[in-house]
């Protein structure tokens, strides 16, 4: 196989280290756009990592399709989902689809996600906002602005657009983190390999979500569960593995990337203060700050494409069941499509960054993502005065979905009305 070998794209350190993971980037876009890999314990991928040719690559998923393999996995862990989701019976989670069957799939809860419909919760949304940014009343001034506030915020929305208890809440964050810190042998469960690890996790969101499917099936409710438990797409039940898969996605993927880009976008405040002080200045900008965080942290790193015929790219040859692995983090910062790409810019108006995905599979809550975020620096900004680091960001070894998973800060309060009596 031709084309440059970059096999440490693999290594789920490298994404524990910002620097390091983008002085990568930056040498793979510009050097080796379409680059291979064969890393121990993996299947072989393409790895494209400039945003213009993911955009062309995402534009043909007749060619380019979703599934079966849709991340990077060792051969182990992709063993492992054949055990639970029955990969080899054709039966995937709504990422991994294409054609007709994927659009009746999202067309399930595309209307509930639509910016109309999700503007009726923006009440709701930024009461949740304000009470989690009141917590840090709580803590005299210091908190770990990722574990205490920033996780639990999106997950609270996340749990009631699905209509399921608070009281589940720490349940939900626990196995989301240890979905997605799977190769971080600080998430990972003590004295089980990686493949171990996810197989047990997955069988507790199998035992966790066919309760809430009975419930909603026997007393349907008006929430995203009921959808989704009842949803006949194109008139066919779905599977158990699809009914997991679509849960899994809107309880997981949809609150741990917002709460991501809320503490990467914090942490890229605090490494450019002139940015805090220009947000206060003009609040108007809150809009193309919240843009500009989502490209800044892009948590989603990547997704895998599994090639159906032989196409060419910057003269490397894709053959008909290859893999390629689209590299969103790097095209994030593509200089190509930003200017100023490695600058943190809140006034950032052309900012078409791919950190929700492109084409078909463009994320389906990226409106709810962005409100989310808005909402919750409208009320920081109008309740903290001050904040600093309180020690080192840690950041998630993980290359599928990672980012800060702990930040340590100072802060101060602004002085608060008194209610009349």
């Amino acid at each position: 196989m031709s084309g440059f070998v970059v096999n440490q794209i693999a290594d789920p350190t490298l994404y524990g280290d910002p620097q390091r993971l983008h002085q990568f980037y930056d040498w793979l876009r510009r050097e080796h756009p379409v680059a291979w890999a064969d890393p121990e314990g993996f299947r072989p991928f393409w790895v494209v990592s400039r945003h213009a040719d993911i955009r062309e690559l995402e534009r043909q998923p007749e060619i380019f399709n979703a599934g079966p393999r849709m991340t990077l996995l060792p051969i182990p862990v992709e063993q492992a989902n054949v055990a639970i989701f029955g990969v080899e019976s054709g039966v995937f989670p709504l990422t991994a689809m294409d054609g007709a069957h994927h659009q009746a799939m999202r067309a399930l809860t595309q209307d509930f996600f639509l910016p109309k419909n999700i503007r009726k919760l923006e009440s709701a949304i930024a009461q949740h906002a304000a009470a989690f940014v009141a917590r840090m009343a709580q803590d005299e001034g210091q908190c770990d602005l990722a574990t205490d506030i920033a996780f639990w915020y999106p997950l609270r929305v996340a749990m009631a657009i699905l209509g399921i208890d608070e009281q589940d809440e720490a349940r939900m964050l626990r196995l989301t983190h240890e979905l997605f810190g799977a190769s971080d042998p600080a998430v990972r469960r003590p004295g089980l390999t990686e493949a171990e690890h996810i197989v047990a996790v997955k069988q507790d969101y199998i035992a966790f979500f066919d309760a809430i499917t009975r419930d909603r099936q026997a007393n349907p409710r008006d929430d995203v569960a009921t959808l989704i438990a009842t949803g006949m797409p194109g008139g066919t039940e779905m599977s158990a593995e699809e009914r997991l898969g679509y849960y899994v996605i809107v309880a997981t993927a949809g609150h741990d990337t917002t709460a991501a880009s809320i503490v990467g976008g914090m942490q890229a405040l605090l490494d450019n203060p002139e940015q805090i002080a220009l947000l206060k200045a003009h609040p108007e900008m809150l809009k193309t700050f919240v843009n500009e965080a989502i490209r800044w942290t892009a948590p989603v790193k990547h997704f895998m494409r599994n090639v159906t015929q032989d196409y060419t790219l910057h003269g490397q040859t894709l053959r008909a069941g290859d893999h390629v692995l689209l590299s969103f983090g790097a095209a994030t910062r593509d200089p190509e499509a930003f200017g100023d790409a490695d600058q943190f810019r809140i006034d950032r108006a052309l900012n078409n960054h791919l950190a929700f995905g492109h084409g078909p599979h463009t994320c389906l809550g990226q409106y709810l993502a962005k409100l989310e975020i808005e909402a919750f620096f409208t009320a920081f900004f109008a309740q903290i005065a001050t904040i600093e680091p309180a020690g080192p960001p840690i950041y998630t070894e993980g290359s599928f979905v990672s980012g800060i998973r702990a930040m340590p800060v100072r802060y101060s309060r602004l002085p608060q009305p008194v209610e009349p009596a």
